[in-house]
Order: C-alpha cells, then sequence, then structure tokens
C-alpha cells in the first residue's frame, strides 16, 4: 500500500509523472483491488478511489455514476478483473474501464435529464391528482430512467395506492389523460409507463487499440 500511495501521489495531475485521467483512474482501480488490502470493502473503496482520481483530473468534484455503471455490469467487471489479474498487460483493462467510464458519463447525463423532466412533470401536476395518484406516481419516478420494471398495471396500482380495482382503472385512465402516463397494451394486459422520454444509457465497449465498437460488434 506505501507503493501504491506512491505511485498515486506521483501520477496525479501536480504530481512527478503525471498520467492521463482514463489512464489513471484504470490503472489505480486494477492496482487497489489487486493488493486488496481490506478483510470487506475493497470494490466500494476501490471505485470511490477511482472516481477521486477522475474529480482530480477536472480540478473539482465531479458527478459521475462510475460505480452505478460498474455494479450494472458487474459479471463482465469481474471477468475483466480478473482477466487483468493474470498479467502484468492491462491494455485490455483499460479499454475494458474506458468503455465504462464513457457509460457512467452517459448515464450520468441520463439522470439529470430525468431528474429536470421529473420536476417539470411534479409542478404540472401540483393540485391536480389525488393523495393515490401521488404516491403511485413518487413510486414509479423512484426507479429513474430505467423506469418501473414491466410498467405499471392496474394490480401494481391498487397495491401501492389501496385503491379498488375500479378506482384504480380510473385513476389511471385520469393520469393518462393528464399527460402524466402513457398507456400500453389493452385490459389486462394493459401497462402505464412515466411519460417521460429519458434516455437509457447501453453499453459502450473499446478495443484494445482505442476503436469504439457498437451493440453490433461494428466499428463506430
Amino acid at each position: 500500500m506505501a507503493r501504491f500511495a506512491g505511485w498515486f501521489n506521483r501520477t496525479a495531475p501536480q504530481g512527478a509523472k503525471p498520467l492521463p485521467a482514463l489512464t489513471r483512474a484504470g490503472i489505480t482501480h486494477l492496482y487497489f483491488e489487486s493488493i486488496h488490502p481490506f478483510e470487506d470493502g475493497n470494490g466500494r473503496i476501490g471505485r470511490a478511489i477511482a472516481e477521486k482520481v477522475l474529480a482530480q483530473s477536472f480540478g473539482q468534484p465531479t458527478l459521475t455514476a462510475l460505480a452505478a455503471t460498474i455494479l450494472a455490469r458487474r459479471k463482465a467487471y469481474y471477468a475483466a478483473l480478473e482477466a487483468a489479474n493474470k498479467s502484468n498487460e492491462v491494455t485490455a483493462w483499460l479499454a475494458w474501464f474506458a468503455g465504462i467510464a464513457l457509460e457512467a458519463q452517459g448515464r450520468t447525463m441520463a439522470q439529470v435529464e430525468f431528474l429536470i423532466e421529473k420536476t417539470r412533470l411534479l409542478d404540472r401536476l401540483r393540485g391536480q391528482v389525488n393523495e393515490r395518484q401521488e404516491k403511485a406516481l413518487l413510486r414509479m419516478l423512484r426507479e429513474g430512467p430505467e423506469g418501473f420494471n414491466g410498467g405499471m398495471s392496474a394490480g401494481n396500482y391498487a397495491g401501492i395506492s389501496g385503491a379498488s380495482p375500479a378506482t384504480a382503472t380510473r385513476d389511471l385512465a385520469d393520469l393518462v389523460e393528464k399527460g402524466a402516463l402513457v398507456r400500453v397494451g389493452e385490459r389486462k394486459h394493459a401497462r402505464y409507463h412515466i411519460a417521460i422520454a429519458a434516455t437509457k444509457p447501453g453499453p459502450i465497449i473499446i478495443d484494445k487499440h482505442g476503436n469504439l465498437i457498437d451493440k453490433h460488434g461494428n466499428l463506430s
């Protein structure tokens, strides 16, 4: 850990041997996880240190969903980390990490945009919805840009709000009419989604040569 701390300080933006932000963040995380100094919590601390590196490169605190994005790609993360631990060659790991960092940036922007649209929606509906509707809307909005899993059904609504089936149907129809929800499907197959066109970030892959790969495996 003493050697790690010395390397970390030397490669900082104001250090003797500064490294580019993404390179330093990726290597920092790999080194820390390889050392694995604590009995528990190494992953959380390692992700926090990587976020600190990115903040240092900008010279100010940053809003980056790096930890959330790594956890969303947990299986690929562990595979990439394990492969990097078997060799001193870290190029493939850095390419994977760079893709995660770019995806994290997109995830952050999507979250910010969602919060803005969420505020606008709630402001517009203020005083126009009942307590049941407000409770259900807040529960759906809690899911963020990814949305309520599978969409809200009348049964879900009844369970959340305590409404009867008939009341749930009326409340949902009213929210659709007010532009708060969008309905997909009919009758028992009807599902309701928040009327916010939020961006949902997808995976970003960078190969060992620095090329950006699209979801079909083609150079982008």
